[in-house]
């Protein structure tokens, strides 16, 4: 794994770049320095670029956001999101676990993230006893962000009952402002630990890479997965058969910091080789 301090030295082995957004492009409330500059770089070098997030919101919605952060629509080739893939999965019902779904769904997350029902034909159920299957989008602001204890209540009952749960974020926590806050995936962890049945979608799954291929159009060895999860966009990038860069700064910067020989003896230890590591999305 090399240690870089920028992606320019990488630029002439890649053609396609699948970024991710939250802890690579921004920390949840402003860009990181350099990271705009450096997707400016990679639009003036020619290359194609699609952002990949495990948001459980549509990739409008987010790529609407990304405007805000500063990041137009020209610094990229579009957006996708988990998000976006459930609602796929869920209008079209083709795959045999979303086939036998109900149309009782229970929400279990914030009203920021209901985009994710528009234009679907599901009815949102206030309480687990009358659901016929668990959408799992991560902990409500109001509720709790810190632990599973606040959703414990509707989820135990969701087991007792055998309703499947679909997690449409796998991020287990996310760091916002310099805040640490469990994701989705935290409660889908403990649902599926407690024996109930969960259907993972985004990274490091392998569904969520075929529309972003598509997206890119470029050969799949000239494609680089750039974030800053192990345990997603690492390990994400390795089941896609594709290679990753792993930036430092975001979710692990407590844990390793800057520094590259521990960041490989991590990736090591997790079964993964990255090609190469570096503090931030920077050119």
């Amino acid at each position: 794994m090399q240690a870089l301090t920028g992606v320019a030295p990488l630029a002439k082995q890649y053609d396609g770049y699948i970024i991710d957004l939250w802890g690579t492009v921004h920390d949840g409330v402003q860009p990181y320095p350099g990271a705009i500059e450096c997707l400016k770089a990679l639009r003036a070098a020619g290359k194609r670029v699609v952002m990949l997030s495990n948001a459980p919101r549509p990739a409008e919605v987010v790529a609407t956001q990304l405007e805000h952060f500063g990041v137009s629509r020209a610094l990229h080739d579009g957006v996708m999101t988990s998000g976006e893939l459930v609602r796929t999965l869920l209008r079209e019902r083709t795959d045999p676990w979303f086939a036998r779904l109900g149309h009782k769904v229970l929400h279990v997350g914030g009203t920021h993230d209901l985009g994710l029902y528009d234009g679907l034909a599901l009815d949102r159920v206030k309480d687990a006893s009358e659901a016929q299957f668990i959408l799992n989008t991560g902990p409500d602001a109001e509720r709790g962000t810190d632990s599973v204890d606040p959703y414990l209540p509707e989820l135990r009952t969701g087991l007792e009952r055998g309703l499947p749960m679909l997690c449409a974020n796998p991020d287990m926590v996310v760091v916002k402002g310099g805040r640490r806050m469990i994701c989705a995936g935290a409660l889908a962890s403990f649902y599926e630990q407690e024996g109930g049945n969960v259907k993972w979608i985004g990274k490091p799954y392998p569904d969520v890479y075929a529309p972003v291929f598509n997206m890119l159009n470029v050969p799949q060895n000239r494609i680089l997965a750039i974030g800053d999860a192990l345990a997603t966009d690492m390990r994400g990038a390795a089941v896609a058969g594709i290679d990753g860069a792993w930036i430092l700064g975001g979710i692990h910067q407590e844990m390793i910091g800057d520094n590259a020989a521990l960041a490989a003896e991590e990736a090591k230890g997790a079964g993964l080789r990255p090609v190469a590591c570096l503090p931030r999305l920077v050119w």
